[in-house]
């Protein structure tokens, strides 16, 4: 639900913010959990043998690119939008310059 008096953008942004944030701490807990399975489970006896990979790397690696594009896509360092933006920004500069 959302008030009339909210700004349709920023609640937009407030939102998808809020999401990451709670991905974020489902991705530590869970990898949390994950790390301490394989610690106690193959763990000591991989860390005494010193064999292979640890299995949770694959999930912790690949869920925390996952993670890591969202997070950048959610504070606008990749978004469409702001890609955008700098282009028309870009482009007003340059008209003003009289290249275009």
């Amino acid at each position: 639900m959302q008030p009339l008096d909210r700004d349709p953008h920023l609640w937009r942004i407030a939102r998808a913010r809020a999401k990451f944030k709670s991905h974020l701490v489902t991705y530590l807990l869970v990898n949390a959990l994950l790390w301490a399975i394989w610690y106690f489970t193959d763990g000591l006896s991989h860390h005494r043998h010193g064999f292979g990979v640890p299995w949770p790397v694959w999930p912790t690696l690949f869920w925390g690119l996952g993670l890591a594009i969202q997070g950048l896509s959610t504070y606008g360092f990749v978004s469409e939008q702001s890609w955008s933006e700098r282009e028309y920004q870009q482009l007003l500069r340059d008209r003003e310059a009289g290249r275009l």
